[in-house]
């Protein structure tokens, strides 16, 4: 099957990814948690299987993470993977990884993508089924399905057990920041200001 090919692929990409990535060093093959004695299932993760099954459901976007989180083999390997599932229009939204670059494979459908640099310019795609795109570490990006019928999916690797997300308007307008700082960063209003800090805390 063909969807199994871009899979593989993007194994290959992540294994490639983590031969340079920023994770310390570590002097053992790999590292155990207190209380877990590793065999073959603690190498395995079987938490994306629903994630490459077209949308979401509820919702217009969604990310399955397989960082070390949920995936505790992965502490001192220095790789990662995301699933980013798309409804039809869903968006994810202007975000950075402080950690890691993210290399991006369409797996299902179409995505406009795009990536803003310290010069402030803006670079945007439109990647088909098979395409890569590269997000450099640290800089703002978002992908969003602008097919309005059919849902899109992506895998994401990263050179960091933990790339961590930074999300814009969940972190500008959802964390308590002063309002009057905000209306007069933004030159606006604060009525503008409370929709917008109302809309990043919702749900």
């Amino acid at each position: 099957m063909a969807s199994n090919a871009w899979v593989a692929l993007a194994i290959v990409l992540a294994t490639l990814l983590g031969t340079h990535a920023a994770d310390p060093d570590i002097t053992s093959d790999f590292i155990v948690p207190d209380g877990v004695a590793p065999d073959a299932d603690f190498f395995t993760f079987k938490g994306l299987k629903q994630a490459l099954r077209g949308a979401p459901r509820d919702a217009p976007f969604k990310v399955t993470k397989a960082s070390q989180g949920e995936f505790p083999a992965l502490m001192g390997q220095s790789v990662s993977y995301a699933a980013l599932q798309f409804a039809p229009g869903g968006v994810n939204a202007p975000h950075t990884h402080p950690r890691s670059a993210e290399l991006l494979l369409v797996v299902q459908g179409w995505l406009e993508v795009g990536l803003v640099d310290s010069n402030n310019t803006l670079f945007t795609q439109v990647l088909r089924t098979g395409d890569l795109f590269v997000f450099p570490k640290g800089l703002v990006h978002f992908q969003a399905n602008k097919d309005p019928r059919y849902p899109a999916v992506a895998l994401s690797a990263f050179g960091s057990a933990n790339a961590g997300t930074v999300s814009l308007p969940k972190t500008l307008f959802g964390s308590g920041i002063d309002k009057d700082v905000l209306a007069k960063s933004f030159k606006t209003d604060a009525q503008t200001i409370d929709k917008l800090v109302s809309a990043a805390t919702m749900g």
